[in-house]
């Protein structure tokens, strides 16, 4: 109420910037002229942020602050006797910048009559939505005055009216709203003035009284007494826009949540969700572990750590990437089926849809192959649907989600083929043919965005994977698996069987061959048969692992494996991956300008020893999927 008695010219919208202010108060109010080019002298410059961060303009920082400031002032200072040293001064954003001191506290006022406005406790009959529920019979003009029906509810104030001696307060708890209906008859002493002096918006407020419905069929508290249990000192975001500037809602979400009360359901939503990926993968035997934080080396995937220091260890850790590395450890410890609920954090990018600390689900089976984790992901996700949704199809973005099994399943070579016409096996190890041929099937001129990532590709497999989430990635909308990944991009995948076992193949269908031309050598037999009975059968798979990813909307939801198990040939891969990151690295290194700290590949990349040597004690066939 006071920023309405205070600042009537204009309302206060996205956390009140305001424009020049026009008083209207019967408060006592001192003025103090200070000297602007004094105001600005103080104000240090914002320094620009890091990677990835918006940088807010200076004059909407100040006076958004200044703002603040304002509304705290006015509800701490409400015309007193607090002494001088005791006063806290604020600017108002307006010509000449006065600066204007109210004394004496609402909060002072409050403790003053022997309130208390910071509560310890109240005592709570019903919820919001629990009296919208029970008595959803009442008509319109109906009060229940039973003894039974005298409730007591709390929750925050988001909206109030007052005429004269009526006055209504709409009351926000946790399961929904309630108005309450406050006549000055029936509030004992002078609490009806009160409520209408000391009460505000975003105050959190407990009411008893009896139910009625209005004749306009509003539910409504009839209050008998209230009580401020939590004094608010900030006004809450204008309620005709809510919180609408996008950082704000992401730097502060306890006001978010307050002004757009929907974005509390997502919370609401996402634990019923972790809780149903939890009973859907205990349900087939799976254990839930824990596993470090901290790290010797950061592995399990291809990311910026965070580094620390460890005082007492005298050495830097690092904050996990991924919790790969340690849940294999458990299956080569003789656990079966395990996986984690953890947080993961990678120092890269930051926006909506990138946070640097995120919550991934990692799982991990013996004995089963990538073809097991589809299964589990379809299960996983149409049990959270049914969960959350009650059915099947989902409306996101105005796109129906059909999420019915089976999904389908497809592999990046054919997905890329259908999408660019783009054969990509045609190519072999040929890497300058197969830049040349998508630079112009795609029509990348010079000034494209892309073009320099292709050019950038070391390996056929590498531009294979670019083109794949340039061109096919944003379009699968629907549920689908993405097969049989490239192994630059793969190094704990296991390689794709069917290039293990074409050969053993041949060789067997070879033997009546072999006996009708005992004196062919047996390479050339190999490459008869191949090319008669298998053509392209071994090199379609040549390169590739067995790994999906699933996409919806065009965006990826599960990665999985048939985990890689050979020691050695995880060893290989490993230093591969180590080796290309360092020339990366170095050439960065050499470069004019100099390596920056926040370059994608300025820091260090360390093989995981321990990871290696469990290997090599042997890990059982396994599939793991994040």
């Amino acid at each position: 109420m006071e920023a309405l008695k205070v600042w009537s010219s204009r309302p206060l919208r996205h956390l009140f910037h305001l424009s020049p202010l026009t008083y209207k108060t019967h408060l006592p109010v001192t003025f103090t002229r200070c000297c602007s080019s004094s105001r600005a002298a103080t104000v240090p410059p914002k320094q620009g942020g890091g990677r990835g961060r918006r940088s807010p303009k200076d004059d909407n920082a100040s006076s958004s602050t200044s703002d603040r400031d304002a509304i705290r002032a006015i509800r701490l200072k409400k015309a007193g006797h607090t002494s001088d040293q005791q006063r806290p001064s604020f600017c108002l954003p307006h010509s000449g910048d006065v600066q204007t001191t109210f004394y004496h506290t609402k909060v002072e006022e409050l403790r003053s009559k022997g309130l208390e406005p910071y509560a310890y406790k109240w005592d709570r009959t019903h919820t919001a939505n629990q009296l919208q529920d029970i008595y959803k019979h009442l008509g319109n003009g109906e009060e229940s005055n039973d003894e039974n029906d005298q409730v007591s509810i709390s929750g925050r104030i988001v909206a109030r009216r007052a005429f004269g001696k009526l006055a209504f307060l709409t009351l926000r708890d946790d399961s929904g709203t309630i108005q309450l209906y406050c006549e000055k008859e029936r509030l004992v002493d002078d609490q009806f003035d009160q409520l209408k002096s000391l009460v505000d918006i975003g105050d959190i407020l407990g009411a008893s009284g009896s139910i009625k419905r209005t004749e306009k069929g509003e539910l409504s508290v009839c209050v008998n007494s209230f009580l401020i249990l939590t004094k608010s000192l900030l006004p809450l975001p204008d309620k005709f826009h809510g919180l609408t500037d996008v950082d704000k809602r992401y730097r502060q979400r306890y006001v978010d949540m307050i002004a757009n009360p929907e974005v509390a359901d997502v919370f609401r939503k996402r634990a019923k969700i972790v809780s149903v990926i939890r009973q859907t993968v205990e349900s087939v035997g799976f254990i839930e572990v824990d596993t470090p934080v901290l790290q010797g080396a950061a592995g399990g995937a291809e990311a910026r750590p965070f580094i620390t220091h460890h005082n007492s260890l005298g050495r830097d850790l690092y904050l996990r990437i991924a919790t790969e590395l340690h849940l294999k450890r458990m299956l080569v410890g003789g656990f079966e089926k395990v996986y984690e609920i953890g947080r993961i954090f990678r120092n890269e990018g930051i926006s909506t849809r990138h946070n640097p600390e995120f919550t991934t689900i990692e799982i991990y089976e013996a004995y089963s192959d990538y073809e097991s984790m589809m299964n589990m992901a379809e299960e996983i996700v149409t049990q959270c649907a049914l969960a959350v949704n009650g059915k099947l199809t989902v409306d996101y973005q105005g796109v129906e989600i059909n999420l019915e099994r089976p999904w389908r399943r497809e592999t990046m070579h054919n997905l890329v083929k259908e999408a660019t016409g783009i054969d990509f096996i045609e190519f072999g190890n040929d890497l300058n043919a197969a830049k040349e041929a998508t630079i112009n099937a795609l029509n990348m001129g010079p000034n494209n965005q892309d073009r320099h990532l292709i050019e950038a590709c070391s390996s056929v497999g590498k531009m294979l994977n670019e083109v794949f989430e340039i061109v096919v990635e944003p379009t699968l909308v629907q549920p689908t698996f993405v097969l049989d990944y490239p192994v630059e991009v793969s190094p704990l995948a296991k390689p794709h069987r069917r290039e293990i076992t074409s050969l053993s193949l041949l060789s067997v269908l070879l033997i009546p061959f072999e006996l009708v031309y005992p004196d062919t050598q047996n390479i050339q037999i190999t490459q008869i048969r191949e090319s008669l009975m298998f053509p392209n059968f071994r090199r379609r798979h040549a390169g590739l692992t067995e790994r999906f990813e699933l996409f919806i909307c065009g965006r990826e939801l599960g990665n999985a494996f048939s985990e890689l198990t050979d020691p050695l040939d995880q060893r290989g891969r490993l230093e591969e991956q180590v080796k290309q990151h360092n020339q990366k690295r170095e050439a960065a290194a050499s470069d004019d300008k100099g390596p920056k700290d926040d370059d994608d590949e300025s820091y260090e990349v360390n093989l995981d020893e321990d990871f290696l040597t469990a290997l090599e004690y042997g890990m059982p066939p396994a599939s793991g999927m994040v």
